[in-house]
């Protein structure tokens, strides 16, 4: 069961982590959420990765501040380090973590 622990849990320790937030009556979060992970996949392969069905757990969206679907928090080293709602294309995302990302890891 996915817990708002569990995440902190997951967040503290790993280096980086992305937290997915989506819904099942979302058509954006399902178009976006496979091309996100395979670039994630593709560029950061220390990247842990944590989806939350904000249906299931309406816990936990709130909890980090989220109001809006899909948005993806991205965790580098403990802290946030991107978040993005709505619009945002897999690209920006990418450019945005792979300065960081790539110093931390080298």
């Amino acid at each position: 069961m996915q817990t708002v622990s569990n995440i902190e849990k997951t967040i503290k320790e790993n280096l980086a982590v992305m937290v997915y937030f989506s819904a099942p009556t979302c058509n954006v979060c399902h178009s976006l959420k496979p091309k996100l992970l395979e670039a994630l996949d593709v560029n950061f392969k220390e990247f842990k990765i944590e989806s939350v069905d904000i249906s299931v757990y309406e816990d936990i969206a709130p909890y980090f501040g989220v109001f809006a679907i899909p948005t993806v928090l991205v965790f580098l080293d403990g802290k946030e380090f991107l978040r993005k709602s709505r619009h945002m294309s897999v690209g920006e995302v990418i450019s945005e973590i792979k300065r960081p990302y790539e110093i931390m890891t080298s």
